[in-house]
């Protein structure tokens, strides 16, 4: 007895194991197909492409035409809808010219298709109001049907009135009455009515049975696992529910299927486990194939689901970064009490050498303090003096500093909501035109070097006097009227402030480097001091009346 029951823990483990590789093996498939999104739509383009060379056979008649047409919006249904539109309604001119009625109605149930899954619900029920059942041909009528009921369908999702839905419904069935019991459609449909009825072990059962009789390359592989996975969503059975929608979104991928509930059924399935990430990843997927293919009902219900699946998003973020910041100031901490622990015990092995070395040094520096006494008394009073000069300056440039970035926020706010504005209005091309114009960048530099200008020389009111009487009488700086400063002076009124480097300077000014050194190089030339102490005298223009 003993030895059945190991059999038979043995065997259920081994199947449990066998089903997860299984699994695993079909994400890590649905990962790298996501990657490889491009190479299937070059696929598709070639396909289309060779359809579309076939309109260029020469002789070509109205009726071979109109089956390329037909071909191609198949191709297109899926995949562009816009696309699948404008053939089928080149072939209604075709079906007018040639006054074939079945073309004619064929054209009209297609066309009204693709309207309601397009949005276009006002056009398609128009096209379908048109129509009369009675006068249809017998191989139309599962399109009429297919036609009402897809339109009731993408109709009440717009809408969620179960009117809609039960209408649906009704011209489901009356599809299924008309259809042959042993076909892909019927089987299908039927499978499709006895899911949404509830009847979920018997539609687990006839999808399973119409999956084995489908190829994984097939587009209806992608119908019937979809509807595996919804079966098992309602069996709440997580495992199975997700791998057969990852199922459902890899076919749809290999064959460039951008209408899919595939992706967003999968994310939203993700999104039920806690997989926030992965959820992030495949809703936006699913809104890229949704915005390329132009099918309004897909993106209105990504569109909601976004809005949730972001937000979950967002504050998982938030929460990894808050971690990360308490990570790394624990570990901030750790290597500083580290730092100083290494420089206490550092410190304590070198005390007792140092304290013997400067016991000896301390004889011979008492002889040399007093002289350094006079020394260190004369840099303290310099020292002193600009440090008086420095807490001025700051003083004055912290207060003008929070004024102007008063005065920048406010016009960035404005030109923010005008741009906001230009955007809201759809101007597009007086956006653009602002967004090249440096005409505001422009006046905003205009501005600062007035500003600039204004509160130097409100800290150095003699600075222009003080720098013409370094120079020579004949290249003494005159200003233009109404100028304050032009750009010789603000360069040295830059080096007064102690910013001596001419890349910053470069920079502030918004000049190259090379005009920056030619104006230090031109002023030194015409200095009337000594050229090496050109820029140290103009250090201290200004010191003592400031101090003062």
């Amino acid at each position: 007895m003993r030895i059945i029951f190991t059999i038979l823990f043995i065997c259920t483990v081994s199947i449990h194991l066998y089903s997860k590789n299984e699994a695993d093996s079909v994400f890590s498939i649905l990962n790298t197909e996501l990657n490889n999104k491009a190479v299937y739509i070059d696929k598709k383009e070639q396909k289309i492409n060779g359809l579309k060379e076939l309109l260029d056979t020469p002789n070509l008649l109205k009726a071979q035409e109109y089956d390329i047409n037909m071909k191609l919006s198949a191709e297109y249904k899926k995949y562009k809808i816009d696309s699948a539109i404008f053939y089928v309604e080149k072939n209604q001119e075709i079906a007018a010219i040639l006054h074939d009625k079945d073309m004619i109605d064929e054209t009209n149930l297609k066309l009204s298709l693709l309207y309601s899954a397009s949005g276009i619900y006002l056009e398609s029920k128009q096209i379908l109001n048109t129509i009369n059942r009675q006068a249809l041909s017998e191989k139309l009528l599962p399109l009429y049907f297919e036609a009402y009921s897809q339109f009731y369908g993408h109709y009440a999702q717009s809408n969620s009135r179960h009117t809609y839905f039960q209408k649906n419904e009704a011209y489901r069935d009356s599809l299924l009455t008309i259809l042959d019991p042993h076909s892909f459609q019927y089987r299908i449909a039927y499978a499709e009515k006895i899911l949404y009825q509830g009847q979920l072990e018997i539609a687990t059962n006839r999808l399973t049975l119409l999956l084995k009789d489908v190829s994984p390359d097939d587009p209806n592989y992608a119908m019937v696992t979809y509807l595996l996975g919804t079966a098992y969503k309602n069996k709440h059975n997580l495992e199975l529910q997700k791998q057969y929608y990852a199922m459902s979104a890899i076919c749809d991928i290999r064959n460039a299927i951008k209408d899919n509930a595939s992706l967003q059924s999968l994310a939203s399935t993700y999104y039920e486990e806690g997989n926030i990430d992965q959820a992030y990843k495949l809703t936006k997927s699913a809104i890229e194939d949704a915005v390329f293919c132009n099918v309004r009902f897909r993106t209105i219900e990504i569109s909601e689901f976004f809005t949730i699946i972001n937000t979950a998003y967002l504050a998982k973020e938030y929460k990894q970064k808050s971690e990360l910041k308490r990570f790394l100031i624990f570990t901030s901490i750790l290597v500083l009490c580290l730092v100083v622990a290494v420089i206490y015990v550092y410190k304590q092995m070198k005390r007792v050498s140092r304290i013997r070395k400067e016991l000896y040094r301390a004889n011979v520096k008492l002889i040399d303090m007093n002289e350094d006494m006079t020394n260190t008394n004369s840099q303290l009073n310099d020292v002193n003096l600009q440090l008086s000069e420095a807490n001025h300056i700051k003083e004055e440039y912290i207060a003008h500093f929070f004024d102007l970035c008063s005065t920048y926020v406010g016009k960035l706010e404005d030109y923010r909501k005008s741009l906001n504005k230009k955007a809201a209005n759809n101007q597009l091309d007086e956006l653009f035109k602002m967004l090249k114009s440096t005409t505001i960048v422009d006046n905003e530099l205009e501005e600062l070097y007035k500003q600039f200008d204004n509160i130097f020389l409100n800290l150095y009111p003699g600075f222009v006097e003080g720098f013409n009487s370094l120079l020579i009488k004949e290249e003494q700086v005159q200003l233009k009227p109404g100028e304050l400063l032009n750009t010789e002076l603000r360069i040295f009124a830059l080096i007064r402030l102690g910013i001596t480097d001419s890349v910053k300077i470069a920079g502030f000014l918004r000049y190259s480097l090379s005009t920056i050194y030619n104006y230090r190089t031109k002023a030194r030339n015409k200095a009337a001091v000594s050229r090496d102490e050109f820029e140290n005298q103009v250090m201290k223009i200004g010191i003592i009346q400031k101090i003062r």
